[in-house]
């Protein structure tokens, strides 16, 4: 078994065997942006409250146009927690209300305009890691633009981002 060296890939992926031309095996293990190994196993597995298919009209882009007609923007979001408190006691009090995340995500994207999709997830993910939600271990924010300036027919173009607590050094 060879190691490859300075290889990062999302924390998310556990072992990963690439089959090469010249049938060496690589094993490709889950490190963290500094290097560090990173356990997201658990996340990956765990309880998560999901939001899909949000939809708000804003003014992102780097296009007069997007600043000044705006565009729909679709949002999925998913936040990791342990859900087993507020499933065994069935009080709103031991999670979090959907609609905390479904605010901050139209507050972003109704909110000011971002150049870069890429700002615009961002922009949800800290929000929802931030102290509000200090019980949010993970979040994913999938923001997509339905109607883009391509020749061909696209359901929508956009970005995805996950981002952990631990990690990206919130707490």
């Amino acid at each position: 078994m060879h190691s490859v060296g300075d290889i990062f890939l999302h924390p998310f992926v556990q072992k990963l065997k690439v089959k090469l031309s010249m049938k060496n095996d690589f094993e490709l293990s889950k490190c963290s942006p500094d290097g560090s190994m990173v356990d997201s196993g658990e996340i990956m597995k765990g309880d998560k409250l999901i939001l899909r298919g949000l939809r708000f009209h804003g003014f992102h882009g780097v296009k007069p146009e997007e600043r000044t007609l705006g565009q729909k923007f679709l949002v999925d979001v998913d936040a990791w927690m342990d859900l087993r408190v507020a499933g065994r006691s069935d009080c709103l009090s031991d999670t979090i209300s959907y609609t905390d995340i479904y605010r901050i995500v139209k507050e972003v994207v109704e909110g000011p305009p971002q150049n870069l999709l890429e700002s615009v997830a961002e922009l949800i993910a800290s929000t929802t890691l931030t102290k509000h939600h200090p019980r949010i271990s993970a979040v994913r924010v999938k923001v997509g633009k339905p109607h883009v300036a391509v020749q061909g027919h696209v359901d929508y173009l956009g970005v995805e981002i996950f981002r952990y607590r631990s990690v990206d050094g919130q707490s």
